[in-house]
């Protein structure tokens, strides 16, 4: 039997070279037919001996995934596997996953703790509104029930959308509004609108974390800048911006998610004034826009729309069910964007758009949203109390929104936390899941209107014991 040579960490070395080609496989950066590095060169950048790279080609290629040309080399024979997003980038362990932390929270039962979640709480959200809305709109137009939507969107709730982005100080036309099924949709467009594979995208470090699942679908390059409590670090951003060359920078303005911070207007203008040197697209994420106490700086109502694209949406404010979000954009990318939309999802959601217009029209959403932020004011300050008992501490205090940015004490693992959590039902978020260049392994972010049952600082206190 031949001897495998094995690591400090128990795994063998030529485990290690085969997960690597593996990966690189799935990541696209080999495809079908292409040539493999050299065992020697392969050898030398792994730190391993060629007879390791040898085994581990061997064993790659009886499992049909590469095959040898004698004199030539080694080069992958297998079709593309469907993508896999947890391959692509560094292998991380999966409870401490972006996706893995979703899909916990989306299929928790009634009995799991969900502070790491992103939304509001099912009891928090207005149903009866809903029920009294949904009643209107089936006594109306049997069309709204059965058929697709425009692909623009509905007409009267562009024109009211563009109302109210106008109180943020944003001009634009409902020409120049697209509804979309989400924010998340949305993103995902205007990745495809205008980015190609390899280009690099900025986001803030650390940022909500669907958006680095976005960008490797994608296969964008992602360039974190550390955010701070007013917003991302400039000098760092401007080091990007020349090092870099990016296409695209992903951020949200006011309430940023993780950390709640806002950003503010000096820091706005200095950040637009670089993008409109280098030639930079902003997609400015402005999904919590109205869980604001008081208005903060938009990018898009400095911009005028010319370099900064502003997103909307309705799904954490009103109904994770009612998939309605929108996307505001320079006049000349409205027509592609749209067929864009047609190719990917077809019609609009009429019925969904009908649904958070009624809403909207009828003051229900208004009174809804009064509600909502005096609860989470409540909750953020008795949260943040409770939390501070048990030693975790903010690392600012938000003036509004759901989310508050915790440091754990003794620099303590989130993500060892979070996993010993999840034994005790609680599904937490870890810092890292948010940071792409892993700066945030004692930080957790909790959502304070789902810290409301007593248990979870109990179990909390247990765990930091």
């Amino acid at each position: 039997m031949r001897h495998q040579t094995v690591g400090a960490d128990g795994e063998t070395l030529i485990a290690k070279v085969m997960a690597t080609v593996r990966n690189r496989i799935a990541g696209r950066s080999l495809t079908p037919g292409a040539k493999l590095p050299s065992i020697r060169g392969f050898a030398t950048s792994l730190k391993v001996s060629k007879s390791t790279v040898v085994e581990a080609y061997e064993r790659l290629a009886a499992e049909g995934l590469i095959r040898s040309r004698p004199g030539s080399g080694f080069f992958v024979a297998a079709p593309l596997a469907p993508l896999s997003l947890a391959e692509i980038g560094p292998r991380v362990e999966r409870e401490v996953d972006p996706l893995w932390i979703s899909r916990q929270a989306l299929e928790a039962d009634e009995n799991v703790l969900k502070p790491g979640c992103g939304w509001l709480p099912a009891s928090w959200m207005p149903e009866d509104g809903l029920r009294r809305a949904l009643r209107s709109i089936a006594r109306g137009s049997s069309s709204m029930l059965v058929e697709y939507g425009p692909p623009l969107g509905l007409l009267p709730l562009r024109q009211l959308l563009a109302r109210r982005l106008a109180q943020h100080g944003i001009e634009a036309s409902p020409e120049q509004i697209m509804l979309t099924e989400s924010g998340t949709q949305a993103i995902d467009l205007l990745c495809r609108f205008l980015v190609e594979p390899g280009e690099t995208v900025l986001v803030d470090d650390p940022c909500y974390f669907n958006f680095h699942a976005l960008l490797r679908a994608h296969q964008a390059r992602i360039v974190g800048i550390p955010y701070t409590p007013i917003g991302p670090n400039i000098e760092r951003f401007a080091e990007a911006l020349r090092e870099h060359r990016p296409r695209l920078y992903i951020t949200n303005s006011a309430l940023h998610n993780p950390t709640g911070a806002t950003l503010s207007p000096l820091v706005a203008h200095r950040l637009l004034k670089l993008a409109d040197q280098s030639g930079l697209t902003i997609i400015e994420d402005d999904i919590f826009a109205d869980f604001e106490e008081a208005p903060a700086p938009r990018l898009a109502a400095f911009d005028g729309l010319e370099r900064v694209v502003h997103i909307g949406s309705f799904s954490k404010s009103l109904s994770a069910a009612v998939r309605c979000g929108f996307v505001v954009a320079p006049r000349d990318w409205i027509e592609p964007l749209t067929d864009l939309k047609i190719a990917t999802s077809f019609g609009g959601a009429g019925f969904s758009a009908e649904l958070v217009l009624t809403l909207l029209k009828d003051g229900s959403y208004r009174k809804h949203m009064e509600t909502v932020r005096q609860r989470l004011s409540r909750a953020m300050a008795e949260t943040i109390a409770r939390l501070r008992q048990v030693g975790i501490a903010p690392w600012i205090e938000p003036q509004a929104g759901m989310f508050v940015w915790c440091r754990l004490p003794d620099d303590v693992d989130a993500a060892r936390l979070a996993r010993q959590a999840l034994a005790r039902n609680i599904v937490l978020a870890p810092g890292n899941v948010f940071s792409h260049a892993q700066t945030a392994g004692s930080y957790l972010r909790f959502n304070v209107a789902q810290c409301q049952d007593e248990r979870l600082f109990r179990e909390l206190a247990a765990l930091m014991s």
